[in-house]
């Protein structure tokens, strides 16, 4: 047996392993959050001076909160699309200089992706279209 298999067999292996444990730690960890969310609301409803108007705008937060770091993560995702677009167009230029067929063309679809993430992202989520109403 070829001793290069081998080690690629166990570094395949051991990457499963590794990201299997990732996944279930960090799913355990969102489970934990859920469960202490959710109890220190049911405990907050509990108590005589809680107010429900209090609680709802906690709640109003958090989901701002969540929305505005959806929407970063998609003018990252574009950006990032956008440069790989670009740079696999020039790669591809520099690579093709002999071949007549325009190969660099490809380099357009991760391009057009990551425009498309930055179109929803400024223009087309939920809270960038409240935005331009409410102004």
């Amino acid at each position: 047996m070829d001793p290069r298999f081998l080690s690629f067999s166990l570094l395949g292996i051991a990457l499963c392993a590794f990201l299997s444990v990732m996944v279930w730690s960090r799913e355990r960890r969102r489970e934990r959050e859920a469960y202490y969310r959710s109890e220190a609301l049911r405990r907050a409803v509990d108590t005589a001076g809680a107010r429900l108007e209090v609680l709802l705008d906690v709640l109003r937060e958090e989901e701002r909160i969540a929305m505005r770091q959806r929407r970063e993560a998609h003018k990252v995702g574009g950006l990032v699309m956008i440069a790989v677009g670009v740079g696999m167009a020039v790669f591809l230029r520099a690579v093709g200089q002999r071949d007549p067929d325009p190969a660099y063309i490809v380099g357009i679809i991760p391009v057009l992706v990551g425009v498309a993430l930055l179109l929803y992202a400024y223009v087309l989520s939920p809270e960038a279209t409240r935005t331009r109403s409410d102004a």
